[in-house]
């Protein structure tokens, strides 16, 4: 592995932490699926005038149709389950601790759909992943209220669900397509849906301000080409539990992300929870090295 490729992981949990940082910024001024519908579109046009521009190679109808399901599942259910729940009362708090449960869903798919051996040690690495998660979250969860129901809930579960099923899918069926290309149509896929979603149950009503420009770009830009591509490299030349396992770093470092921009306070038992989090995946992710040649 290259140097730069090792800074992957590391980068790639930094800007998907920040994803919760620009959803606070931009929910006040817009809906959610108006906003993710919007933001899907405009990564749509910019990757795919960018695989035009270096030539990508075309996918076939079959390879389109694929790529528009994993983009369905991995971004028009996931973020659009997650922002609704959030627009409808889930703290924010518990709903990445649901999603941090897509480590431990994805490890079971990768295992019983791609036959990927998962060791004892990564189960060990994923359960201590997910203990420190929950330590670094508990205190938030205690401003649990009227909008923990079942519809959010349930939002909440069908979008980690649907993240988990859509890396699986990504691996099993688009692992050798083009990066550009491939990732383009999946935008495609998320923008109708959230099209669909907006047309049938929002106002489609925008404020215009700073903070909702600012959101928006970061989100196309940062999170929708960089992180996603980041994301897609990973999981063509990586195993999939061991890159599903990254997620577990993320609520932690979003917790320090608004600790600096927000000033919301960390203890230090969470700053333990977040320790325990970092060697959980460190463990879970370790490749071993070949045995020496006699």
């Amino acid at each position: 592995m290259t140097s730069q490729k090792r800074l992957i992981p590391a980068l790639f949990v930094f800007l998907w932490a920040t994803g919760f940082i620009g959803a606070r910024y931009a929910m006040p001024w817009a809906e959610p699926f108006a906003f993710l519908a919007v933001r899907f579109v405009l990564a749509f046009a910019i990757l795919g005038a960018a695989a035009s521009f270096w030539g990508s190679v075309r996918l076939s109808p079959r390879d389109i149709g694929l790529a528009v399901i994993a983009g369905v599942l991995m971004h028009g259910i996931y973020l659009g389950g997650v922002f609704w729940a959030i627009r409808n009362g889930m703290p924010a708090g518990l709903s990445a601790l649901i999603v941090g449960l897509q480590p431990l869903i994805t490890a079971v798919l990768a295992g019983s759909l791609l036959g990927e051996k998962i060791l004892p040690r990564h189960w060990a690495g994923l359960a201590a992943g997910f203990v420190g998660v929950a330590i670094v979250l508990e205190p938030r969860l205690a401003t649990i209220g009227a909008g923990v129901n079942w519809e959010t809930v349930t939002a909440s579960f069908i979008a980690v669900a649907a993240m988990s099923a859509g890396t699986v899918w990504q691996k099993r069926f688009l692992a050798g397509s083009d990066l550009l290309a491939g990732t383009c149509w999946q935008y495609a896929g998320g923008a109708a849906l959230m099209i669909a979603l907006s047309l049938a149950l929002e106002t489609r009503e925008f404020t215009l301000t700073g903070e909702l420009v600012f959101a928006m770009a970061w989100a196309v830009l940062v999170l929708s080409i960089g992180a996603i591509v980041l994301l897609m490299v990973m999981i063509r030349d990586g195993e999939i539990s061991k890159v599903g396992s990254l997620f577990y770093l993320v609520p932690a470092v979003t917790a320090l992300i608004a600790w600096l921009l927000f000033g919301e306070q960390l203890n230090w038992i969470q700053i333990g929870g977040m320790a325990l989090t970092t060697a959980g995946v460190a463990l879970a992710t370790a490749r071993r090295e070949p045995a020496a040649a006699a």
